[in-house]
């Protein structure tokens, strides 16, 4: 055994967080207990786990548990667990380097924020760094379950940029980690103080988790005289009525790494052929990288099998729309050696899926029906991960479409709370249609021109300006047996006296038309009289299939590859420019009124300017005229 320490320097990322945490994070320093003790209860849960095959691996080390002890001579706080340990090679992989994003988006949203903040560590991913915050020097001492006693590691650092690897002689599996405490983080050498913050954090951690009896020195932990302080039982096994809202948002916090509350949650025992319990909440903010790409690397759902923890399986125990619902699953019935392959092709492991999905949507509809202000938030926090199953979930389409929320031309301004129901509940006599309009921002699509007659009439639109909004409305096409349209597509439906109105328009219309056809040429697909404007000289028309162009632009921007079309001209001969058009003899000045109100209709619309410095020098020629 080569007992010769191996000297080696942190990835450059986790050489930033640790950096970081050292210098920086100030605020709720408590967290490094709660992190430290979630390692190793899952340490714990997965040799129970990988024991189910392999029961050797559970030989002499007893009970599973979660020690945590105190020196105030040393001045050091010690976290020990008989969990499944790690071998040399582990210890590296988790703690030298870190392959997933989630350093990279920590390090992204530490820089944003005001306040520099250790609670943001555990959503994360990075939960170990957070001993820095409190150590000025980390010492972790590990072995793997099935290795030899000889094959113990032990690990240092001082978290300023590099770390020691060494082979030690380690009696038994686990892993220990002693925290050499800063000079200034005396109250955490305090017996009350750990045992507090255990009963705040880490109560429903489902091992024991045990302190001296007499705490304060080495000499106390050596007796083995050790109590359990934390309650150490599964929450969701408990039967509902001996449970407070207490418990549950303490076993909340735990389970999603959060500081804040949950804002509701679903406790259910499923008996039958298929017995299962679920235990789901609805957090009250969404985890930074939620929008980030974050889809398979958060983890929402933990499953366990008769109380055993097998894995994170967001992916298959609820629909990826639903990603940000946190809580547990525990089924009685599924093989105890089942694999992630063999998750995605189980019939029984659908229906759990089918039944946590109908619970969060029971819950999120309760919210909406007697509990409007937790619904504004959630709705605030989790709306566009909502839209995504009007195209992901067929079967709750009608369902999800009923809990979403809009603005509205005639809802308060800017804010999305009008549902398609109360849109439905305000339709004017013989209105068949739901209209809406989609734009970049709420400002454009409230302003532009194309609600004209819309708002002339006094019928409703709903103003859509979520990114996502455009692609959601290529699933969600009818809603109650209602059409759901376009305000810039197709023709407008008029009575009989407007349609012959604007007949006779575009009659009288048609040499100015012909005129702005030869003006404009090959740079449109039609000029005609438009029936949506009452006020504005020109509009972009749409047909059925025509994507909005600012969500075409989107999509170029994000690298796909879009047809390119030509687009519509809508006009309205009353308003003065056309007039100004209609009799300019100049044809170089006719060009540019001409090309201007094309580019206006294009900017209104959110479409981008093929070539913005002519467009400039187009304008400064009409205005000095």
């Amino acid at each position: 055994m080569n007992a010769t320490a191996e000297t080696r320097q942190f990835e450059a990322e986790v050489a930033q967080v640790l950096h970081l945490v050292t210098h920086s994070l100030y605020s709720h320093k408590e967290i490094f207990l709660r992190e430290l003790i979630s390692n190793a209860s899952d340490a714990c849960d997965k040799l129970r786990f990988e024991a189910i095959a392999n029961p050797e691996l559970m030989a002499g080390g007893g009970e599973l548990h979660i020690d945590v002890s105190f020196d105030k001579d040393a001045r050091t706080i010690t976290i020990a667990d008989n969990g499944i340990g790690m071998s040399r090679d582990e210890v590296v992989a988790n703690i030298g380097t870190i392959a997933s994003s989630g350093t990279r988006r920590f390090l992204a949203a530490m820089a944003n924020e005001q306040k520099a903040d250790a609670r943001l560590i555990g959503q994360f991913g990075v939960g170990f760094y957070s001993a820095f915050v409190v150590a000025d020097k980390v010492t972790v001492l590990t072995r793997r379950a099935g290795a030899s006693a000889s094959e113990g590691v032990k690990w240092e650092s001082d978290g300023q940029g590099e770390y020691t690897l060494e082979a030690v002689e380690l009696a038994e599996r686990g892993t220990t980690v002693v925290l050499h405490l800063k000079a200034d983080e005396d109250e955490f050498l305090s017996d009350w103080k750990l045992r507090s913050l255990v009963h705040r954090y880490s109560d429903h951690v489902a091992f024991p988790i045990r302190m001296p009896k007499d705490a304060g020195t080495e000499d106390d932990t050596a007796t083995g005289d050790w109590e359990t302080i934390n309650a150490a039982s599964a929450l969701w096994t408990q039967p509902k009525s001996e449970i407070s809202d207490e418990d549950y948002q303490s076993f909340y916090k735990s389970l999603g790494h959060d500081f804040n509350d949950a804002l509701a949650w679903s406790h259910n025992r499923v008996e039958g052929n298929q017995s299962f319990t679920t235990l789901l909440y609805l957090p009250s903010q969404p985890p930074f990288d939620l929008m980030m790409g974050g889809r398979d690397e958060r983890k929402g759902l933990k499953l366990y099998i008769k109380r055993v923890f097998v894995m994170d399986a967001a992916e298959e125990l609820l629909p990826n729309y639903l990603r940000f619902v946190r809580g547990v699953v525990d089924a009685d019935d599924l093989p105890l050696n089942v694999s992630r392959e063999l998750l995605q092709h189980n019939r029984q492991l659908e229906r759990i899926k089918a039944s946590c999905t109908k619970r969060v949507l029971d819950l999120i509809e309760s919210l909406a029906n007697n509990e409007p202000e937790k619904f504004a938030t959630f709705i605030k926090a989790f709306g566009n991960t909502l839209k995504e199953g009007i195209g992901e979930d067929t079967a709750n389409r009608e369902r999800i479409a009923k809990l979403l929320r809009f603005a509205s031309t005639k809802g308060d301004a800017g804010k999305q709370t009008v549902s398609l129901d109360d849109y439905i509940g305000r339709m004017q006599e013989g209105q068949d249609t739901i209209w809406y309009i989609t734009a970049e921002s709420y400002a454009a699509a409230a302003g532009s021109p194309q609600l004209e007659a819309f708002k002339a009439k006094g019928i409703e639109a709903l103003l859509m300006f979520d990114r996502i909004d455009e692609w959601m409305l290529g699933y969600l096409q009818e809603y109650d047996g209602k059409k759901l349209q376009s305000v810039a597509k197709g023709e407008l439906p008029l009575d009989e006296a407007a349609k012959q109105q604007h007949e006779e328009a575009a009659k009288a219309a048609e040499p100015l038309v012909a005129k702005l056809k030869e003006l404009l040429g090959d740079r449109v697909n039609e000029v005609r009289v438009s029936a949506r404007l009452t006020d504005s000289p020109s509009c972009l028309a749409l047909s059925d299939f025509d994507m909005a162009p600012h969500f075409a632009r989107l999509m170029r921007e994000a690298g796909q590859a879009m047809p390119e079309s030509k687009p519509t001209l809508e006009i309205n001969p009353q308003h003065d420019l056309l007039k100004r058009v209609e009799a300019e003899t100049d044809d170089a000045r006719a060009t540019d009124l001409a090309t201007l109100l094309l580019e206006q209709a294009e900017i209104a619309a959110g479409a981008p300017l093929p070539d913005p410095a002519a467009f400039v020098q187009r304008m400064n020629r009409v205005l000095l005229g």
